[in-house]
Formats: structure tokens, sequence, C-alpha cells
């Protein structure tokens, strides 16, 4: 059985492109949770600072990720945010 993949994408907008980033990345929501590996798909916002995103995601694997990663939903997502954006991913597995 293949270990769930716990992603942890955190976005900070550049000054002044906090609601285009935060559109894009409301537009990415349904269509991820609609994909067959995905357990989880999060947006969140830091309450103490506006600019900065947290999306939580659980995939059922490493295939689903990168299955998610090659969609148009997910590529229009870079597109939007490449530039006005800074991104760090984390990936984690479940321990307990």
């Amino acid at each position: 059985m293949t270990q769930p993949l716990i992603v942890v994408a955190t976005i900070i907008a550049h000054p002044g492109h906090e609601a285009a980033v935060r559109s894009a990345l409301e537009q990415v929501v349904p269509p991820s949770r609609a994909e067959a590996g995905c357990h989880r798909y999060e947006l969140h916002v830091d309450n103490s600072a506006p600019a900065r995103f947290v999306m939580l995601e659980e995939w059922t694997g490493a295939a689903a990720l990168q299955e998610h990663e090659a969609t148009p939903h997910f590529l229009a997502l870079a597109a939007a945010v490449g530039g006005v954006a800074d991104i760090t991913v984390e990936k984690l597995t479940r321990l307990a």
C-alpha cells in the first residue's frame, strides 16, 4: 500500500499582488479537490500576515502529486503566481 503524501505549500505574495495571488489560489482549489488522487486540498491565509497563504494537501502518493502538477489548472496557477510570489513546498510522510 502506498503511503499518503502530505504537502505544505507556503505562498507569500509580493507587495501589491496579494489579491491576484489569492484569486489564483482560490481558483485551483475546486479542480484539485476533484482529482482522483487528492484526499485534501485546503487553502489558508495567515491571520497576522495577509500576504502569506498556506495550502495543506494530502495525496494518495507521489504519483498523484506528479499528475496534479501536470494538470492545466495547476500549470495556470504556476503561471499566475510565478514572479509575484515566493513559494516553498514541503513534502511530508505521516509517522503517527
